[in-house]
């Protein structure tokens, strides 16, 4: 099994930045395809951005040209790349991983622990 661990969340102003890292442990990330996923209070959990073991990746639209998914497995690690924050972004931000290259939650089966983002108007 992988273990997934976040960090990088912090309290950022409307259109700041800020970098998401998701750190594996306990197998190599390049067996994983991988996805990240928000959930604000009393909302779902929701998809934001997907890539492939080969680097194929996926947006929601909200995040397209704002959000860049990327992945280094030298370093098992997977990134987002957060730009022009907008306070609608705040959530708690989760990285997930499977075999399986999916845009729903229910096609991760790892799951890390979640990082708080926070977006102040």
């Amino acid at each position: 099994q992988v273990q997934l661990v976040e960090s990088g969340g912090g309290l950022v102003q409307t259109g700041g930045s800020l970098r998401l890292s998701c750190a594996a442990s306990g197998r190599t990330l390049s067996s994983y395809n991988m996805g990240w996923f928000r959930q604000a209070p009393g909302k779902e959990r929701e998809f934001v951005a997907a890539i492939s073991r080969r680097g194929t990746t996926y947006y929601i639209d909200s995040a397209k040209g704002r959000f860049t998914i990327s992945r280094d497995d030298a370093k098992n690690t997977v990134y987002l790349q957060m730009n022009s924050l907008k306070p609608e972004d705040t959530a708690v931000y989760y990285c997930a991983a499977d075999s399986r290259y999916s845009v729903a939650a229910s096609g991760y089966d790892y799951w890390g622990q979640g990082t708080q983002v926070t977006v102040s108007s």
